[in-house]
């Protein structure tokens, strides 16, 4: 559980810091480097999910989802300074209930 966790956190902070630096470059006119790295990390996100041990890509991909939204979160928070209020931390908490049942329910 705890790999598995720990490659969700890199894939999001890869998805959404690649994306962060594409959307510098693009939407608020910083050097061309930026959007290059961007890329260069976006596609390292695309390889880290990859690397988990669940056997099915779909429910990978969706855990990862409500991951990514929590994350998504913080970093408006401590990179954008947008301070969440109740409904952004309700929808988190949701999402991170929802990944707890996709990954850990019981199936048999």
């Amino acid at each position: 559980m705890f790999n598995a966790m720990i490659l969700f956190i890199l894939a999001g902070l890869a998805e959404i810091g690649g994306g962060y630096l594409v959307w510098l470059w693009l939407r608020e006119a910083k050097s061309f480097w930026y959007g290059i790295l961007g890329g260069l990390i976006l596609i390292l996100y695309g390889v880290i999910p990859t690397l988990q041990r669940f056997p099915d890509f779909g429910r990978v991909y969706a855990a990862y989802g409500g991951i990514f939204i929590f994350l998504a979160v913080l970093w408006g928070w401590g990179i954008d300074h947008k301070v969440p209020d109740i409904y952004d931390w309700i929808g988190a908490a949701i999402c991170l209930v929802g990944v707890s049942i996709i990954l850990w329910a019981p199936r048999h």
